[in-house]
């Protein structure tokens, strides 16, 4: 049986500055210097993340390069090593694993962990957060704050509000303290309370997160109606539970769910791609990549989904459309049949700014339907094993001829992870 919240010990443990604490562990000759993270080549992009150091500078988070140098002349910009920080976050997992089975990535810096059965075993709340703290500085050379709270929220909350102030990197919130350490706070400062929420809070007369704790719940739900309309009782409830701390969902240690369909897309520059041919590269490459990930999870789908945006700076459109498939398949040749033949039926002929590719209507590839006409077993063999040498040697490491055109992108995305440079 669930225990109650007020029963349940929950951290938000949040790694500071994470890009840049790993850069600079790995690059001792940096110790006390500011670093960001970000393309050095590329002034006008953006700071990904900025060491303490550099913030105290006056660098931020999002701001442009050119921006932040000309606070901090000295600043040093290294390239984002994604693949890296994935793995040093894997390696912050496995950590909390050694002191509970209750841990929740909620991103790739933060991760929750219900410490509810652990207390007995390692002692207090706190000194269970500093033996933590210790370890993974120990092990990563990353400083950790951790929020302490009876509820998700209230840990998360405890964590962005005063654990990343607190020399100590340690606070809890819970009943005992609520109204007076959260309540007097700006309504900003309550979890996904964005700037447009804020306006709305601050034209009802409730600048505190306190103001809205002390309301009851029906009062609340009146008030945001004349501000927002009638729809916005969910809302209303949503954020009266959350200034109060209440919060009934539990550390969940899996986050991964049933895939109902792998996809790819691709952001694309419209002055390049006015060409069939040229985007047809792209959606190749795109289709590769599909088929790949579907062999990897051990599936293959029945239904292919083709999407694209279009414009010439003055009309715009686009489209999404799908079709079955006699079988279901993961194969590259008879997806991209597909792919192709949907583009070439649907595309307005306007430069395409971005592209995507589905697969859907999924089944285990254990079983296959046989065919006259062809030995899809044997051509299955061929692609996990082209499969087998790119996990080994990178993506880049077998590609289409047609890749290495001025249009193909494969070379450039197998150097990165989620847009960034691994």
């Amino acid at each position: 049986m669930q225990q109650a919240a007020e029963d349940r010990t929950i951290f938000l443990i949040d790694a500071q500055s994470f890009y840049a604490s790993v850069e600079k562990t790995g690059r001792p000759e940096l110790a006390g210097c500011p670093v960001a993270i970000g393309d050095p080549e590329r002034p006008s992009g953006i700071i990904l993340a900025a060491c303490p150091v550099a913030k105290k500078k006056g660098v931020t988070t999002a701001e442009r390069i050119n921006q932040a140098r000309s606070k901090c002349p000295e600043l040093v910009v290294i390239r984002p090593r994604m693949h890296r920080y994935i793995q040093v976050s894997l390696l912050l997992t496995g950590i909390f694993e050694c002191y509970t089975d209750q841990v929740e990535p909620y991103s790739i810096d933060e991760q929750f962990l219900d410490v509810t059965g652990s207390l007995a075993l390692f002692g207090s709340a706190e000194s269970l957060a500093r033996e933590i703290q210790t370890r993974i500085l120990l092990s990563t050379g990353v400083w950790c704050r951790v929020g302490i709270g009876p509820t998700k929220i209230l840990a998360k909350m405890a964590t962005d509000n005063f654990a990343k102030r607190n020399p100590e990197g340690l606070f809890r919130l819970d009943a005992a303290n609520l109204e007076e350490a959260l309540w007097p706070l700006p309504v900003h400062h309550m979890f996904m309370t964005a700037s447009r929420m804020t306006r709305h809070f601050m034209r009802m007369g409730l600048p505190l997160i306190g103001d809205i704790a002390r309301l009851e719940l029906a009062d609340f739900k009146r008030r945001l109606r004349s501000e927002m309309g009638k729809q916005s009782d969910i809302q209303a409830e949503y954020y009266w539970q959350t200034a109060r701390g209440i919060d009934p969902s539990p550390v969940v240690p899996s986050i991964r769910k049933p895939l109902k369909g792998i996809s790819h897309g691709k952001a694309l520059r419209a002055s390049l791609y006015k060409n069939r041919e040229d985007i047809e590269v792209v959606l190749l490459e795109l289709v590769v990549e599909v088929c790949r990930r579907a062999r990897q999870h051990g599936q293959m789908g029945r239904v292919i989904a083709v999407g694209a945006v279009e414009t010439d700076g003055e009309r715009s459109g686009g489209f999404q459309r799908q079709m079955t498939l006699p079988q279901p398949t993961s194969l590259t040749h008879e997806t991209a049949e597909a792919v192709l033949a949907l583009f070439r039926r649907h595309w307005g002929g306007l430069p395409v700014t971005r592209l995507m590719v589905m697969l859907m209507d999924l089944s285990p590839d254990d079983t296959d339907q046989l065919t006259l006409f062809a030995d899809r077993t044997r051509l299955y063999r061929l692609e996990r094993t082209l499969d087998t040498i790119k996990d080994q040697y990178g993506s880049a490491a077998i590609v289409r001829a047609s890749s290495f055109l001025d249009s193909g992108v494969a070379k450039e995305r197998a150097e990165q992870i989620g847009g960034h440079y691994r």
